[in-house]
């Protein structure tokens, strides 16, 4: 078993991803947190490990000035036809950031810290080039989820798309966050629709030339049921049964 995530995972990974619009997005978790937060406009703002870059694009269109980072150049390929007008574009490791010291009033990620053995050194990272009374929005797999079953299953027989992950408990990442020295001011849980599953289920059969619908739609009354049932759990149990979770902090 591949006992890393490393770059050639990530170039693979976007290369074939050759049509932005065939990649799902964040569904405005990230853009729409960052707001409760903090003033948008006229914020220096850096995402590492971007991706497609359309988040970091949305954060541009508010009246930020965003940088996106990223090591693959695949990645950066798709970043470059997104979004390449509206963003700054850098290629960068996460653990060495070509920036100075307290250069951004925020810093973000998600999908990104659960490839590092020791996330301390990429948090670590983040918070220098944060300025003081900037935000780090930090966006990861949940740990209590089928999905870390079926992943792991995946990386013991070799399958797994990015060779290596890990996941955090709401708790368990807030630790993490605050043993760096952040002040921790929020966290939330995403639940994704359509379902994990179903992402993964299309992205294989688009490699056969069949493209399932992105968004597939359902009996409108069912999707009244789910959101009505969602609201009737305590917010802890949302947290902690979603698939992904955010720790959202200040740096002091």
């Amino acid at each position: 078993m591949t006992r890393a995530s490393e770059r050639k995972h990530w170039d693979s990974f976007w290369a074939a991803s050759r049509n932005v619009d065939d990649v799902y997005g964040t569904d405005r978790r990230i853009i729409d947190t960052l707001a409760r937060h903090i003033s948008i406009r006229g914020t220096a703002v850096l995402e590492v490990g971007a991706g497609t870059g359309r988040d970091a694009g949305a954060i541009a269109s508010l009246g930020a000035t965003v940088v996106a980072l990223d090591y693959s150049e695949e990645s950066l390929r798709l970043m470059h036809s997104a979004v390449g007008s509206s963003i700054g574009i850098v290629c960068g490791d996460a653990l060495k950031l070509p920036f100075m010291s307290e250069s951004f009033g925020v810093v973000y990620h998600q999908g990104l810290l659960e490839h590092f053995r020791n996330p301390a050194e990429v948090l670590d990272e983040n918070i220098r080039v944060l300025k003081h009374g900037g935000i780090l929005l930090v966006d990861v797999p949940q740990k209590y989820h089928y999905y870390t079953i079926l992943k792991h299953i995946l990386m013991v027989l070799g399958m797994w798309f990015a060779g290596w992950e890990t996941e955090f408990s709401a708790a368990g990442l807030k630790r993490l966050v605050e043993s760096r020295g952040m002040r921790v001011v929020g966290i939330y849980g995403h639940t994704m629709s359509p379902p994990i599953w179903y992402r993964g289920l299309r992205r294989v059969v688009l490699k056969t030339g069949v493209k399932l619908p992105m968004y597939p739609r359902g009996p409108g009354w069912l999707a009244k049921i789910r959101v009505a049932i969602r609201t009737m759990i305590p917010e802890s149990v949302r947290v902690n049964t979603a698939l992904v979770i955010g720790c959202v902090a200040e740096k002091p």
